[in-house]
């Protein structure tokens, strides 16, 4: 099936029906005091839904977007939305950056022109890049999957798909999150296309973290870091478990309410951000996000991909035992869920030539932390290049 242009054209009338339901939304109650103990506060909430209702944009978001060529690809029974950003640099790499849950390629928006034309941007034309920005199938503009068992595996095989049929035989493989998996698998089972894998999420645990050998190698700092990412894994994933057992269920609230949908990601970015939440993004740049699964109707079929993962066996946390062997490029942010030490990740990952840390930053690192993550994608295809 040929790749299908595509253009964000969301019509008047949901724009009008998402704010009317903001205007009538019913709160819960909250304890005093409770701050984010209890998960979004009302106080926030309210906040951000006055601001959603009467502030915030869609159409520049859409306009953001439509700045760019996109398409449409069918690849492994679903549809594949993409952002597309070729280079005029005629040796330019290509690169697909895949994101996570539960973020989009809004994450990606104010990196895309840097990457594909750096020397508008005060850096070096020989860093430029073919741009690819693929939503996973069932998330964003790639609109809700359609099959049961659509696991991480196959999300990798689509987007994999999708490059051959946009030309692209050798690319880098770049993500964070549920895109950290994907370019995992990329590296793994479509190796013969990888130039090298970029990730700012890393898994690789011992088989048994009670051996004697497990935490050989392993610095004091590197498990402190383990130790406060454990403890923030142990009080802040339960939202895995729903997805990933009942996310129908789930999905009513989020489908039906914008509040609830909003209350469900602000959380996360509260949580998993290194800044406070307004320190950290504006309001435009996380509606853009939250907006962007409403309007979509994504929001099920996003948590949908836990629970097919967790029923095929690939899930993230699930036990990995395979290897990736391309050259390998991580950069480690301090508030990311997961703190991999290097002599665990250099079992799995096997060909590791760029290893970072930044001093600030968490799970959206392209969005929170931009001009880090920029020179660090740019390192690791200097690397490559020469």
């Amino acid at each position: 099936m040929p790749i299908e242009a595509f253009r964000a054209q969301i019509p008047d009338s949901e724009i009008d029906d998402l704010r009317r339901r903001l205007d009538g939304v019913r709160l819960p109650d909250q304890l005093p005091d409770s701050g984010w103990s209890y998960g979004t506060p009302r106080d926030v909430l309210e906040e951000w839904i006055a601001y959603w209702r009467d502030d915030f944009d869609w159409r520049v978001v859409e306009d953001r977007f439509n700045s760019f060529e996109q398409g449409l690809a069918e690849a492994e029974g679903e549809r594949v939305h993409f952002v597309h950003a070729r280079s005029t640099v005629p040796d330019a790499i290509p690169i697909v950056l895949t994101h996570g849950w539960p973020g989009s390629v809004v994450e990606f928006l104010d990196l895309i022109e840097p990457l594909r034309d750096p020397a508008a941007h005060g850096g070096d034309p020989r860093d430029a890049f073919h741009v690819i920005c693929p939503h996973i199938p069932g998330y964003g503009f790639s609109g809700p999957t359609r099959q049961m068992g659509f696991h991480v595996d196959r999300a990798a095989a689509a987007i994999a798909g999708m490059m051959q049929q946009l030309g692209y035989e050798r690319y880098i493989a770049q993500g964070g999150d549920w895109g950290a998996v994907i370019t995992r698998r990329l590296a793994e089972a479509h190796a013969d296309h990888i130039l090298g894998a970029h990730f700012n999420f890393l898994l690789a645990f011992p088989e048994d973290m009670s051996a004697p050998d497990a935490w050989e190698g392993v610095t004091p700092e590197e498990l402190q870091a383990f130790s406060e990412s454990a403890q923030r894994i142990a009080d802040g994933t339960a939202y895995s478990e729903i997805q990933g057992t009942r996310p129908q269920t789930l999905a009513y609230g989020m489908h039906d309410s914008p509040a609830a949908l909003l209350a469900w990601q602000l959380e996360k970015f509260e949580a998993w951000s290194h800044a406070p939440l307004d320190e950290a993004y504006t309001k435009d740049q996380v509606l853009a996000n939250v907006a962007l699964y409403w309007f979509t109707n994504t929001a099920n079929s996003a948590s949908r991909l836990y629970c097919e993962s967790k029923r095929a066996g690939n899930y993230a946390a699930d036990p990995w035992a395979g290897t990736v062997d391309v050259p390998v490029g991580y950069c480690r942010y301090p508030r990311e869920l997961t703190q991999t030490p290097r002599a665990w990740a250099e079992k799995r990952y096997r060909n590791i030539v760029h290893w970072t840390e930044a001093e600030s930053g968490g799970h959206f690192a392209a969005l929170e932390n931009p001009g880090f993550f920029l020179e660090d994608v740019r390192a690791f295809g200097r690397l490559l290049r020469d």
